[in-house]
């Protein structure tokens, strides 16, 4: 395994694909941003460097794999993406169980495991149920539950279902992805201050990809990172329409905590856990901000809000609601589908858990007056 080295990187992974060919340039800055932040602040240890090595390489083949066809296939170019559906809204509220509610429906197009980690050769339909990634996918989640046992139960996962589109633009190395898994604040603000335009055109030339055999071409689409570069993203999709999930922060954040804490642990040789609650605070303050200006500046009709309360305790309802907003079909076979998937997963999870506030130096009351902005203006 190659060392955490731009150089070394980009040399294993033009070995690994038989390719030189990257298309654009934007990759690298964000490339040479994100391994200086891992050798100076992320604190790895010999697996955490050989995890992150491992899926940088990846990542950097992947997106030789994605130009070699488009050299290939010009014709992918011409595919279109239109209006495409972003779920967005904090973590751990209920939006990873409302995408894959969603993607029941097989009207709609999402963005599935194991096609967002291995788009090449693009899917096609007629093999799309059987494709040999998806027992592949299956069983890397499995090795990441023993990688992370305390990550098991926390968030449903599939080889088929839904899958976070941040992973495409990981391909061009401006992804909230990496910091998931890792303290990294000196590449947090690079995101939050670089143009992030480039990771959406390259989200798009994946999406072009995935369609061209293999529609429905209606995508549903999701990660709360969005919030944060809403801007970036309305550019290169104008015609987005977004569904937004809320939840109290105080809540919220102690679970996030927990989420990236779970996945850090084995990667990291001191973890931090008051650092990663000042860091989460106001990574999410500052992404909220972002949306609500963007929503006030009269974009509100492009937005729909669903509660994480309406979600548990009435999915179907809620989904139902969220439909007609939409103005969008609800058939039966997709709410029959839904019904299904929510009692399978119901009985599939563990028991919910109540990570200590304390334990990442958040307090309730303190949240509440720091994110009365949000509370606020959706009134949670």
């Amino acid at each position: 395994m190659p060392a955490l080295e731009v150089a070394a990187l980009v040399a294993a992974a033009r070995e690994r694909a038989g390719s030189d060919d990257f298309g654009d340039d934007t990759w690298r800055e964000g490339l040479e941003v994100l391994v200086c932040a891992l050798t100076t602040e992320g604190d790895l240890n010999e697996l955490g460097e050989a995890v992150f090595a491992d899926q940088l390489v990846g990542y950097l083949a992947t997106r030789l794999e994605i130009e070699f066809w488009y050299a290939d296939h010009p014709e992918i170019d011409d595919e279109e993406i239109v209006a495409p559906l972003f779920g967005l809204g904090l973590p751990r509220t209920g939006s990873t169980a409302l995408s894959f509610l969603l993607a029941c429906d097989p009207s709609r197009r999402s963005l599935r495991t194991w096609e967002a980690g291995a788009p090449c050769p693009p899917p096609e339909t007629a093999t799309e149920h059987t494709d040999p990634r998806i027992a592949s996918s299956a069983a890397g989640i499995e090795l990441t539950h023993q990688m992370f046992p305390d990550f098991v139960g926390m968030l449903p996962s599939s080889a088929t279902g839904p899958q976070e589109c941040l992973l495409l633009m990981a391909l061009d190395f401006r992804s909230q992805v990496f910091e998931g898994m890792a303290l990294l604040p000196s590449y947090t603000e690079w995101l939050l201050t670089c143009d992030m335009s480039p990771a959406y055109r390259y989200h798009k030339r994946v999406l072009k990809l995935l369609q061209w055999r293999c529609p429905p071409n209606r995508w549903w689409l999701k990660s709360p990172a969005h919030l944060a570069s809403i801007d970036a993203l309305d550019a290169v999709y104008p015609d987005a329409r977004f569904v937004m999930t809320h939840r109290d922060v105080g809540a919220v954040l102690p679970s996030v905590c927990a989420l990236k804490q779970a996945l850090s642990a084995p990667l990291v040789r001191d973890a931090d856990p008051m650092a990663l609650g000042r860091h989460e605070a106001n990574l999410w303050s500052e992404a909220l901000r972002r949306t609500v200006h963007f929503r006030d500046a009269g974009r509100e009709d492009r937005f729909f809000d669903v509660g994480f309360q309406d979600v548990r305790t009435d999915p179907i309802a809620a989904v139902s609601r969220l439909y007609d907003e939409l103005g969008d079909e609800l058939t039966d076979e997709a709410t029959q589908r839904m019904a299904a998937w929510w009692e399978h997963n119901t009985s599939e999870r563990s028991a919910p858990r109540a990570p200590d506030a304390s334990t990442f130096g958040l307090d309730a009351e303190d949240l509440r007056e720091r994110f009365a902005f949000y509370h606020d203006r959706f009134g949670i």
